[in-house]
């Protein structure tokens, strides 16, 4: 029997990574992913484990090669580390790499089972040292958490490599703080654009802060020398002398990167979308339900693969303008 097709675009890119949403819960509120008071999801529209056990499996036949387990917050789904330890085994087997993003509140908890179960690296948002700013930014006061897991995770043996959203008048001024602290951890940190996704309180205009213009200030305090570090996904990065760190970048807004994009997306509804920045989704729960699970769902990545756009429509240009797409960040794996 010959081996399902890989997955190539039509503009002839691979797809060799997947970003998969478990759930779309999450236990904070960062004001500039989702409202206080979120609506999510009924439980009965959510992909099952033993379901999304069986989607990742058919990525992985088609050449997926590095696999993120996403949110919402991801440690919050009752029995995660099940569906870590069963995607754990095919490491070696296809998949390369097994890794997830958290807010770290129940890192402490899960970090030696993550590691135990072939998991070697993760992604943390943090985005401020300060306990009274991460408390009107996640509107809870959860950052000792955060930090405790972030402390058991290095602890266990992952690697942390720690995300912080930039946001103009909130965390601007600790920027060159947390990256100092991240390095001096042993830990890379990664700064990201804020992203027009879904409505919020807050004006994203306002916060706003073009990543450009906050390299041209690193650069008048450090050595930034570029890096030619890669990890699968958009960041790029530079190695900084005075701090013996590395430092990434990714910006959505000021420097497109999407001529390389090699990874989708996967909604915890099972709703396939092929950028972030895009509307356009494949029901991949359908066919997963369907009478023939293994033909719809071929068929689901081939239409995928022709409507994949060649980059994203992301722009951030007027006060209180509505949000680029309707969804929230959570819904789609943030």
């Amino acid at each position: 029997m010959s081996s399902p097709a890989p997955l190539i675009d039509r503009f002839a890119r691979r797809i060799s990574y997947l970003r998969l949403s478990v759930t779309d819960r999450c236990d904070l509120r960062c004001a500039y992913c989702m409202p206080e008071r979120m609506e999510f999801l009924p439980r009965a529209e959510v992909l099952t484990l033993e379901e999304l056990h069986r989607l990742a499996l058919a990525f992985i036949d088609r050449g997926v090669t590095k696999l993120r387990l996403t949110g919402g917050e991801p440690l919050v789904r009752r029995d995660m580390i099940e569906l870590v330890r069963a995607l754990g085994r095919k490491l070696g087997d296809g998949l390369e790499e097994l890794t997830l993003t958290t807010n770290g509140t129940r890192l402490a908890e899960f970090a030696e089972d993550l590691a135990a179960a072939g998991v070697r690296r993760i992604n943390v948002s943090l985005d401020t040292l300060d306990r009274d700013t991460f408390a009107r930014l996640a509107r809870r006061d959860a950052l000792p958490q955060v930090l405790e897991g972030i402390a058991a995770a290095k602890q266990a043996g992952l690697r942390v490599k720690l995300n912080t959203v930039a946001l103009k008048g909130v965390n601007e001024a600790e920027i060159p703080d947390l990256i100092a602290w991240a390095h001096a951890q042993g830990h890379d940190l990664t700064l990201i654009e804020v992203m027009p996704l879904g409505e919020v309180e807050q004006d994203r205009f306002a916060q706003y802060l073009p990543l450009d213009a906050v390299r041209t200030a690193l650069e008048q305090r450090w050595t930034l020398t570029p890096s030619a570090a890669r990890s699968g996904g958009p960041a790029r990065y530079v190695d900084i002398a005075e701090t013996d760190g590395r430092l990434g970048f990714i910006t959505p807004l000021t420097g497109n990167f999407c001529e390389g994009c090699n990874r989708v997306r996967v909604t915890t509804t099972g709703q396939l979308f092929m950028c972030l920045g895009g509307e356009g989704q494949v029901d991949l729960r359908a066919a997963l339900r369907s009478d023939d699970p293994d033909t719809a769902l071929a068929q689901a990545f081939a239409r995928a693969m022709g409507e994949k756009p060649e980059r994203h429509g992301f722009v951030i240009d007027a006060p209180r303008a509505a949000p680029a797409l309707a969804r929230h960040m959570s819904m789609t794996g943030g």
